[in-house]
């Protein structure tokens, strides 16, 4: 089938070389004109939320100024704002294309991709079909919080909430050394360090939308 228009394209990544880049890019094919290269995640959605300039399909860098693309797709699902976005990744980490899908992206190309890879891509999603590299869609909705046991879950939401190891024990009638070897395991489970960095990521998947019941 042959295209009758060109594809207006908005451009969204925190770094001017990438965007200056693309617009080359995406410039040399008759088949998409760039309508703009904005920086921050609020730009981006404002202009989705205000329709101008008109686009076709949007290209969303991972890390914005202000935020990642995450935090970007989940406010546009929080204001019920509907666009066709491609995410367009340096960072080669699975967790990132899972959560992109999850909260609605398109498509997921990465930054060392071939350049045809990331405009076959921008057609495809336009077109009405998602377009990623290849995952297991049966892990999609896989997330660290997901492959917790009600217990672990139960858990680090008294961590979130402040509860010393003292308090964990009295409430659950074990010692501190024994909350501090189910800590460990817990923070095994989730990939992180320490506490601090279990409860950002209990934070993090909360605010991105409801979690999967615990296997």
């Amino acid at each position: 089938m042959t295209q009758k228009k060109k594809l207006n394209v908005l451009i969204a990544e925190r770094n001017p070389l990438v965007i200056s880049a693309l617009c080359n890019l995406i410039g040399r094919d008759d088949r998409f004109v760039s309508v703009e290269g904005i920086q921050s995640g609020e730009a981006f959605i404002r202009a989705i939320e205000e329709t101008r300039p008109a686009f076709d399909v949007a290209i969303l860098g991972w890390k914005m100024s202000d935020m990642d693309a995450g935090d970007v797709l989940a406010e546009l699902r929080r204001r019920q704002l509907a666009a066709q976005v491609v995410v367009f990744s340096n960072d080669h980490d699975i967790g990132i294309l899972k959560q992109c899908v999850r909260l609605g992206a398109q498509g997921f190309c990465y930054q060392f991709d071939d350049p045809c890879i990331l405009l076959d891509t921008l057609l495809a999603v336009y077109n009405g079909r998602i377009c990623i590299p290849y995952i297991d869609v049966a892990k999609i909705n896989e997330t660290p919080l997901s492959r917790l046991t009600p217990r672990e879950l139960e858990l680090l939401g008294v961590l979130a909430d402040g509860w010393t190891n003292l308090q964990i024990g009295t409430r659950t009638g074990i010692s501190e050394n024994t909350v501090k070897y189910h800590l460990k395991n817990l923070y095994d489970k989730l990939g992180v360090r320490n506490r601090a960095m279990a409860v950002a990521l209990y934070a993090s998947e909360r605010n991105r939308g409801p979690q999967l019941r615990p296997r």
